[in-house]
């Protein structure tokens, strides 16, 4: 398995448990105000391994503070407000699985507006996973949806889809510090508009657990998604990203002792399949790459014409680094996803 399926798959799990947990703190903690506490817990986490980590200073490329300021604005502010909302009308099991519609509408957004290329293996691999959503919440489930509940789970979805394909702008630039700059920028905005309202602060302990949980369920998940973003391309992302409802349901049994049902079986088999058809997807085509200018990490030494580049002084075969370098024109064929290199028409 890729790298960068690995970490898409990884944000999943870890996003996956972000809706029941927050269903139980939901019970101590205002909805706004847990929405806040959760992004901030993200930042404030990410920044903290940052200062351990000495990870040098990210400055953006022209232009691109605007795709990272609607993403958090969407992703940060908007979706995790509707999403607690959301949770405090409706059973978390049942908006776990509405979550579902954050990688449908992802996949839309960057196929139909960002142009990004796809194929029938990639809509297929789609459409399965979609049907893995539709069979969990069948029967049974849909009929005790609480709708007002769901349509702002629903709204949640759409307002990360749009984050979603606005990050992938920004995706080249360090991913903690992506994620890191969402948490605080979307937590603290939040947390004044939480407590203009009227919320109570919640005990010591309950804010604790919404921090932890936010680093964990939404820095950690970003960051690994950001990570997955430069190499599969949104659309891909988020497909591998939708199975996160079904990791929830799994976790909902093992934890907190819910009961397996044949939906479950039969949503796991054809989400499978889904993510089998997108691992499976070989993509390779003639294709022509212009001059390009831009920074990002990259390996040295394993056969990437794309960064065949000299460096003075000499770098070993094998070296992972970042910095500025440019890319002559060059046209070849070999396979690839939609990733910074090749965002070319087909």
């Amino acid at each position: 398995m890729k790298p960068s399926v690995a970490s898409a798959l990884a944000a999943a799990l870890l996003f996956g448990a972000a809706a029941p947990l927050a269903k139980l703190l939901l019970a101590r903690v205002d909805a706004w105000l847990l929405a806040a506490l959760l992004y901030l817990g993200s930042g404030l986490g990410l920044l903290l391994v940052r200062v351990v980590r000495r990870s040098p200073r990210v400055r953006l490329a022209a232009g691109e503070a605007k795709w990272l300021a609607g993403a958090v604005l969407c992703g940060g502010v908007a979706g995790p407000v509707l999403l607690m909302a959301g949770l405090s009308r409706m059973p978390a099991s049942e908006a776990s699985l509405l979550l579902n519609g954050e990688g449908v509408f992802t996949a839309l957004i960057a196929w139909f507006v960002f142009r990004e290329n796809v194929d029938k293996r990639v809509a297929l691999g789609m459409l399965a996973i979609v049907a893995g959503g539709a069979v969990l919440a069948w029967p049974g489930q849909v009929e005790g949806i609480r709708w007002q509940g769901a349509l702002l789970v629903l709204a949640a979805c759409l307002a990360w889809a749009v984050d979603n394909n606005l990050t992938r702008k920004v995706s080249l630039n360090d991913a903690s510090w992506i994620a890191m700059v969402k948490g605080l920028g979307a937590g603290a905005t939040n947390l004044v508009i939480a407590l203009a309202f009227g919320a109570a602060w919640p005990a010591p302990a309950a804010v604790g657990s919404a921090a932890l949980l936010g680093f964990v369920s939404y820095g950690a998940s970003l960051v690994l998604f950001v990570v997955a973003l430069r190499s599969l391309g949104t659309a891909r992302t988020g497909a591998y990203f939708s199975v996160a409802p079904f990791f929830g349901a799994v976790l909902s049994i093992a934890l907190l002792g819910e009961d397996a049902t044949w939906q479950l079986g039969a949503a796991g088999v054809l989400m499978a399949v889904g993510v089998w058809l997108h691992i499976t997807e070989r993509h390779e085509h003639w294709h022509r790459h212009d001059v390009m200018d831009h920074a990002h990490v990259h390996v040295h030494g394993t056969g990437d014409e794309h960064h065949d580049h000299v460096h003075v002084p000499p770098v070993p075969p094998g070296t992972r680094h970042s910095h500025a370098h440019h890319h002559d024109p060059i046209a070849h064929a070999h396979p690839h996803y939609p990733d910074a290199h090749h965002r070319h028409e087909h």
